[in-house]
């Protein structure tokens, strides 16, 4: 990212319709490159729904109508020539609940590799160097490192969530949305967790939704207080819980409503 443009994500004017019902209404925001953002607000407030707009998995919903703009890296997503399969290689995606591919741990990584390169035969030693760099990066290698061939749904669900995000590492990504990713995790896994996404912080753009205020605070660098389909708020998370600008968003960090 250049000096000049210091956005990852920029979005103007973004409204999304499911039917008649619109779930997003003029969305327009600027995410920092290499940051934590926040997604803060209460149930039905749209912002997993703005979230899966930024890879367009909104599209596979049917009777979903989008306007507006959103610019990743540069450039408008809803461009004719985007590729779809290019846009989710540079912006990958953890659930709320690890979904790890019932194959083995080895096969987890790589198949992400395989499938965007199915014309290539990929050399075991490229395939064997992106195994260890993703675990690595994701502070598994250690413990998997001799147990490659393990069926990774057998994993502990904090090793399963950890595996999903370095599942996404060797194709490159330079962003990657979260969506409650600690939602199914006890205390000690979701600190686990927590602790890795600021080791990843600098290295991508991480975008995570979650309805835990505890951990937006922790480990977010900005939040986005979302309402009714709506921006309330975008700022420093230490504003946005100390001194925020609105006051619907100090009713909702209070814990008034949502």
């Amino acid at each position: 990212m250049s000096e000049e443009n210091p956005y990852a994500i920029t979005t103007k004017d973004l409204d999304l319709w499911y039917g008649d019902f619109q779930a997003l209404e003029k969305v327009s925001l600027n995410i920092k490159d290499g940051i934590i953002t926040g997604l803060i607000g209460p149930s039905g407030c749209g912002k997993t729904t703005f979230l899966r707009c930024l890879n367009r998995v909104n599209e596979r919903y049917g009777n979903v109508r989008t306007e507006g703009t959103i610019n990743l890296l540069g450039k408008n997503i809803y461009d004719p020539d985007v590729s779809l399969i290019e846009l989710r290689k540079s912006v990958g995606m953890v659930f709320q609940r690890p979904n790890p591919l019932p194959i083995s741990v080895y096969d987890n990584i790589v198949f992400g590799l395989r499938v965007h390169s199915p014309r290539i035969e990929l050399k075991r030693s490229i395939l064997d160097d992106a195994v260890e760099q993703a675990l690595r990066e994701v502070m598994l290698w250690d413990d998997l490192k001799d147990n490659l061939k393990e069926k990774a749904t057998e994993l502990q669900l904090e090793q399963q969530q950890k595996l999903c995000i370095a599942r996404l590492l060797p194709l490159k990504p330079e962003i990657i949305l979260m969506d409650e990713p600690c939602s199914a995790l006890d205390v000690g896994a979701t600190t686990a967790v927590e602790e890795l996404m600021l080791t990843l912080a600098g290295k991508y753009t991480i975008v995570i939704v979650t309805h835990n205020m505890a951990q937006a605070r922790r480990i977010s660098h900005e939040c986005i207080f979302m309402l009714l389909g709506e921006i309330v708020e975008h700022d420093r998370t230490e504003k946005i819980f100390l001194n925020p600008t609105n006051q619907k968003t100090s009713d909702y960090i209070e814990g008034r409503y949502g």
